[in-house]
């Protein structure tokens, strides 16, 4: 069951305003990639075109779903998310006067994740003891970390395949960061989850990161085949290392 995600030459933009210049990513079955680069450099406006949120203006966006090649272009965000894409979005978006537990349940809405609610319920409550602890509890009244956890549990009680993690360290406080980071990567082993995660946090990404690239002013200016290679690239050392 390969799953995968390819972005060809991608062009994209705001109106008038472009903001992605010919990107090309792909991210391999199982792989964790991450994205790099500061605000502002197209890191959401990727992932916003993957998940269907943002029209691509040119180049080429297609998952690879058990070998069978599905183009991305003019598919609407449920669609995409029917294929098995879930997306862990900037700033958590919760539904603050809903409970966490109903907040989850939103989460399986797609038709292949209803039959697994139980259990994959279970599996969040398992993963996130916290959650289980505060289910009846409005969303909007738990802290950031806290949310940030509801947010990638909510992503899971989809189901998905394919997994999309925008800036989760966005906000938080270092050990929360540290949490959250870990716990994308133990989900992802449990079940074989490929995931593209765009963050700034350096030193958190690298740790659960088979590779990735680098993004400035909407263009990859930098493809780590492994993370030692992005440890010694010169852009990393200066921007995020302080070397």
């Amino acid at each position: 069951m390969a799953n995968r995600i390819v972005v060809k030459n991608l062009e994209a933009g705001y109106g008038s305003v472009q903001v992605l210049h010919g990107v090309s990513v792909e991210v391999n079955d199982g792989e964790t990639v991450v994205l790099l680069g500061t605000n502002g450099n197209g890191k959401s406006t990727l992932i916003k075109c993957i998940m269907g949120i943002l029209p691509h203006t040119g180049g080429e966006l297609y998952l690879e779903i058990d070998g069978e090649r599905v183009d991305l272009a003019g598919k609407a965000p449920e669609e995409i998310v029917n294929l098995g894409v879930a997306l862990v979005p900037e700033g958590r978006r919760l539904f603050p006067m809903l409970t966490v537990e109903e907040n989850l349940l939103l989460g399986a809405y797609r038709p292949d994740a209803r039959k697994d609610i139980d259990r994959n319920l279970a599996f969040c409550f398992e993963a996130f003891p916290i959650l289980e602890e505060r289910k009846h509890q409005l969303a909007g009244s738990m802290s950031g970390g806290e949310q940030q956890m509801l947010a990638v549990a909510r992503a899971l009680m989809s189901a998905p395949r394919i997994l999309l993690v925008d800036e989760p360290s966005v906000g938080l406080a270092p050990i929360f960061v540290s949490r959250v980071i870990q716990k994308i990567q133990e989900l992802k082993e449990k079940y074989n989850l490929t995931v593209l995660m765009a963050e700034q946090n350096f030193n958190q990404a690298v740790k659960i990161a088979d590779r990735g690239y680098i993004i400035v002013h909407g263009q990859i200016e930098f493809e780590g085949k492994d993370t030692d290679e992005l440890r010694e690239n010169e852009m990393v050392k200066k921007f995020y290392l302080g070397v």
